[in-house]
């Protein structure tokens, strides 16, 4: 009597029929034997090429975009310089935080970085001799603020010479910050003397262990004449003569520097020790603002103090 067949026989039978039907069809689709030499058609996308107009128009929207915090600038100087705020503001301070956001030095920087722009382009594009560091026939320039603002305390032809160099160094690319700011560094390191300071910088006063220097601990001061190991420096009671040590820099943009020029000689012109106290202890404390302008009170009350004693400012300080 015969056996049944085996269920596993079955089960291996049925699943190599399974697999063979895979194996089938796999080859119908993939065609193994040709799977080498099987080629795979894409279906190519044409980009037209810009029409010359078109270009024209890219070239005019790049360079607005790397120009806007020339403009920003620009306007803001123009702005601060009219004084078109004053309908609205006391302070250029003021309008230009409520209006765009920005604390006074951030409006400072954008228009010391617009001052730079302008002399990279008026000069620079006519001294440009390397033609690898062109683009499209024009200088590599600026694209923002920070790029620029290490530049800001050189002399017009040293801006040229180092945004030169710092493009170089980015190999004929736009330069960071850092590189700028790297190239500047070397330059003052490579022509550093003993004394760095210049006439009409704004300095703080290190009394330290100096008797002369009571009561002038913490003080700002302007440079008046730079000497070989020492400063000559304009308070508001007077001029003294300070070694090095006792002194560091605000390093405040010229136009900050400019501005407390005027706001120490307002404060000398009314400064005596024949004056009340009160009034002595209030310029003494203007005589130790660590920021470049005065706020509204403080313009305010050395406004009534001028008056109070027949010195009215002819030149106001721009408290902006």
């Amino acid at each position: 009597m015969a056996k049944p067949p085996s269920k596993h026989k079955k089960a291996t039978s049925a699943a190599s029929s399974d697999n063979t039907l895979l194996a089938s069809s796999a080859e119908d689709i993939f065609e193994p034997e040709n799977s080498a030499t099987a080629t795979i058609t894409v279906t190519a996308v044409e980009v037209p090429e810009l029409t010359e107009e078109e270009q024209r128009d890219r070239l005019h929207l790049e360079r607005r975009v790397e120009r806007a915090f020339f403009e920003a600038g620009k306007a803001l100087m123009e702005l601060r310089d009219r004084r078109l705020y004053r309908s609205t503001h006391r302070t250029f301070e003021e309008y230009c935080r409520d209006r765009f956001g920005h604390s006074r030095q951030q409006s400072n920087y954008l228009i010391a970085a617009a001052e730079v722009y302008e002399n990279l382009t008026t000069i620079g594009c006519q001294n440009v001799v390397n033609k690898d560091l062109t683009t499209i026939g024009s200088q590599i320039l600026p694209t923002n603020e920070r790029q620029v603002r290490p530049l800001t305390k050189l002399e017009p032809q040293q801006q040229q010479e180092v945004w030169q160099q710092a493009v170089e160094e980015a190999g004929g690319k736009l330069p960071s910050g850092r590189i700028v700011k790297d190239v500047v560094q070397r330059i003052i390191e490579r022509t550093k003397v003993p004394n760095t300071y210049q006439i009409g910088e704004v300095c703080q006063i290190l009394a330290k262990d100096n008797p002369e220097l009571r009561g002038k601990g913490g003080c700002w001061a302007i440079i008046s004449q730079v000497n070989e190991f020492s400063c000559t420096v304009k308070f508001w009671d007077g001029e003294y003569t300070i070694g090095l040590k006792h002194l560091k820099s605000y390093d405040y943009l010229p136009a900050e520097c400019e501005q407390m020029q005027v706001i120490c000689d307002r404060i000398s012109r009314v400064y005596s020790d024949l004056l009340e106290e009160t009034v002595k202890s209030l310029l003494q404390l203007l005589g130790k603002l660590n920021r470049p302008y005065l706020t509204a009170v403080e313009e305010k009350l050395l406004s009534v103090v001028e008056k109070e004693y027949g010195i009215m400012d002819e030149v106001p300080c721009n408290s902006q």
